[in-house]
């Protein structure tokens, strides 16, 4: 297992999961924290994400917004267990993604879209990792810790983040790597492809694959 922090932002996110792709990684969890958007959720509450809306755009040349992007259910469900195992506080539900850093000044797009979508969290990075993990075929899930409730008068303070950061990480990622854990014993090769690409899908796009095997030095026999 390796710990990447890909920084703050979906250009950061693209860049490294670009790269990750590279290595063909048996699965990527997004570890992170997020805006809380609801009454009842309080700052330490976990949030699995179950769709993503995204405002990111950064991958919206080449990956349509109404293409759906869902984590993948395998990984959802140990996750959730695992939740469940550390008598954690989580709601389910979709992420909203911008790359407006200081979108509470001028809520109103914004504020239509998580309405609309019910959206229950707002981050920076969840969808673009999704939506790489989706192009590049790589299981994938979203496990956010709430750190702050931009709309309830509650902003992520240096001071107070910083306290809050030492207090979850530990716990934030045990309840992820149990997760993992559980992948690693029940699939020691792999979850299952049926979930990612079709039976006929070349794994990168036949135009892709013919192109590595020809820089490969390999040709059609």
């Amino acid at each position: 297992m390796s710990l990447v922090n890909i920084g703050v932002g979906p250009s950061n996110a693209k860049t490294i999961t670009d790269h990750l792709a590279v290595l063909r990684p048996d699965t990527m969890i997004m570890i992170g924290h997020c805006g809380g958007l609801r009454n009842h959720q309080a700052r330490g509450d976990f949030v699995l994400a179950t769709a993503y809306q995204r405002a990111d755009h950064v991958l919206d040349e080449v990956l349509p917004t109404d293409i759906p992007v869902i984590p993948n259910h395998r990984l959802n469900t140990f996750l959730l267990d695992s939740l469940d195992a550390a008598g954690a506080r989580y709601r389910l539900g979709v992420v909203h993604t911008t790359d407006n850093r200081n979108w509470e000044f001028n809520q109103r797009r914004t504020l239509t879209m998580i309405k609309g979508a019910r959206s229950i969290a707002v981050d920076m990075e969840s969808a673009t990792i999704a939506a790489n993990g989706f192009r590049y075929r790589i299981p994938n899930a979203t496990l956010l810790c709430v750190s702050d409730k931009p709309l309830h008068a509650d902003p992520k303070l240096s001071g107070g983040a910083q306290f809050f950061y030492e207090a979850s990480k530990r716990r934030h990622l045990g309840i992820a790597l149990a997760a993992l854990d559980r992948v690693r014993r029940e699939y020691p090769n792999g979850l299952p492809n049926q979930d990612l690409r079709a039976a006929d899908e070349p794994l990168l796009g036949a135009d892709a694959e013919r192109q590595y095997a020809e820089e490969a030095g390999f040709r059609d026999q």
